[in-house]
């Protein structure tokens, strides 16, 4: 099993002949250098598709952190490092770690493409009380490409990572003192990028006066990169990353429909119902993630007489094999072939967009049109809801569409700042009170399922009162924030 850390670190480029800082003045305290070999071979596909996702696979021999090395982006700076010992396998990355980079290899076979050695020193520095703030190590790189041809290359580099106990200020402050020595950011975020010159795809970046399309496909740039970074989270099942790969593929799915008319929608259709289809596969696992943590919150906050019997276990026995076998079925999903071919129709549709002629006017004059239909589309959907009494469907609909104009809006924030800002927040809480209400419609019959015949029906009985009661609070509560909605313009 992979265990994880999270570095964050900067690289800096350092001439032979530069001397490193004195580095007590930084922190007071600098014990060090320690000196070691370190050896490392990594591995990916023939056409580099981790290295341009940013991730990296290695094998390391030497140093106190030797083993199979998984590095994923993780944020400015940081990546989350998972590792597993060494083992007696050499020519094959473990399945625990390349069974997380299937969103990128896709079946293509990891392949080894550099051996790096590295010789490095290294210094800690601490506080007065011994706490580690950061580590600096001064590296002698020498690397070889592998494969049909090689290329030996070797240069000198300088890494500063933070400890547990330091922060961004302290990069910053060392950051000053490297640069008084002649040692700047190098342009390389990994050895690897170096010695292989392919660097991570950073995406598209939006000038001045950005067109409809050039604001579109930098949102859906970034929803592939978010769909893509949370893959290896759901596959470890990690808190919160079935939701946060749901909302990347439903962010993607809403932008393309909402903005068919820049991307011919009738070209993107198969895969928006692709789209549909991995977020309904991931549901599962998110209603009930999000059922326990809400069932579980309210039984924390009743008082302790009013919980009869034991009650968390009761929940227990429900959820577990439930949500065991919805992880199950959700890395079925993104170990299936369809999901491999999803992830290529996107590929594709980013490197060639059907992109239609109101694709290239200015974004400030097509967009706001766009978006309005959007809101107009929640205007219905909230009146028809207000009209219906005995029915939660027509709420359930406005919800929809309030996510649809939220999504909106967050594409065009970009190009129409503050007021596409400002309509974004507010149909985010229209959002939330009708998922409210809907988590409620949800809870009701899983509540009574669980206190039919049991000795702790009188506590969830309780709790379906309260989802009741909440439910009345958010009907009563949406005129209110629909006509807050309404004074938002762009």
């Amino acid at each position: 099993m992979a265990t994880s850390v999270t570095e964050t670190e900067r690289k800096y480029e350092a001439p032979s002949d530069a001397s490193l800082p004195d580095l007590t003045e930084i922190t007071g305290v600098a014990t060090g250098p320690e000196e070691f070999d370190l050896e490392a071979t990594y591995f990916d596909t023939d056409d580099y598709r981790l290295a341009r996702a940013g991730v990296t696979l290695r094998r390391r021999v030497g140093g106190n952190d030797e083993g199979w090395h998984l590095k994923l982006p993780a944020g400015e700076d940081s990546r989350q490092e998972l590792r597993v010992p060494l083992g007696k396998a050499v020519k094959k990355p473990p399945k625990d770690l390349s069974s997380l980079v299937r969103a990128h290899t896709r079946g293509q076979t990891l392949t080894p493409v550099a051996e790096i050695r590295t010789n490095r020193r290294r210094w800690q520095l601490t506080n007065n009380t011994g706490d580690m703030l950061a580590e600096v190590v001064d590296d002698v790189v020498t690397a070889q490409t592998m494969g049909s041809s090689t290329t030996t290359t070797s240069w000198r580099e300088i890494e500063v990572e933070l400890g547990e106990s330091g922060d961004r200020k302290l990069l910053d402050t060392v950051e000053r003192h490297l640069g008084d020595a002649g040692i700047v950011p190098s342009s390389s975020k990994s050895k690897l990028s170096q010695v292989i010159g392919v660097k991570r795809d950073q995406g598209p970046t939006l000038g001045k006066k950005p067109t409809a399309g050039d604001v579109l496909l930098a949102y859906l740039y970034d929803q592939r990169a978010a769909l893509q970074n949370q893959d290896p989270r759901v596959r470890r099942n990690e808190d919160d990353a079935v939701h946060q790969l749901r909302v990347a593929t439903r962010r993607m799915r809403s932008a393309l429909q909402a903005f068919g008319k820049i991307v011919d929608r009738e070209e993107t259709r198969t895969l928006t119902d692709e789209l549909k289809w991995l977020a309904t596969v991931l549901g599962t696992s998110r209603d009930l993630e999000v059922l326990r943590t809400r069932f579980e919150n309210a039984l924390h906050a009743l008082p302790p007489e009013l919980a009869l019997g034991d009650v968390a276990a009761r929940m227990t026995r429900y959820f577990a094999p439930l949500e065991a076998k919805a992880h199950k079925d959700s890395v079925a999903a993104l170990d299936s072939e369809r999901y491999f071919t999803l992830l290529n129709t996107i590929d594709t549709l980013l490197t060639t967009p059907p992109l239609t002629p109101l694709a290239s006017g200015k974004a400030k004059e097509v967009l706001p049109r766009l978006v309005e239909k959007a809101r107009h589309r929640l205007d219905v959907r909230v009146e028809e809801a207000l009209k219906v009494n005995d029915s939660d469907e027509p709420l359930h609909e406005a919800r929809k569409a309030a996510k649809r104009l939220r999504y909106s809006a967050e594409v065009a924030e970009p190009a129409l700042g503050k007021h596409a800002k400002a309509l974004r927040k507010r149909a985010k809480d229209v959002q939330t009170l009708l998922g409210d209400h809907q988590d409620s419609v949800v809870a009701r019959p899983v509540l009574l399922e669980l206190g039919r015949g049991d000795e702790n029906g009188f506590t969830f009985g309780l709790l379906y009162g309260q989802e009741v009661e909440l439910a009345h609070k958010t009907e009563a509560a949406l005129p209110a924030l629909w006509h807050k909605l309404s004074k938002e313009h762009l």
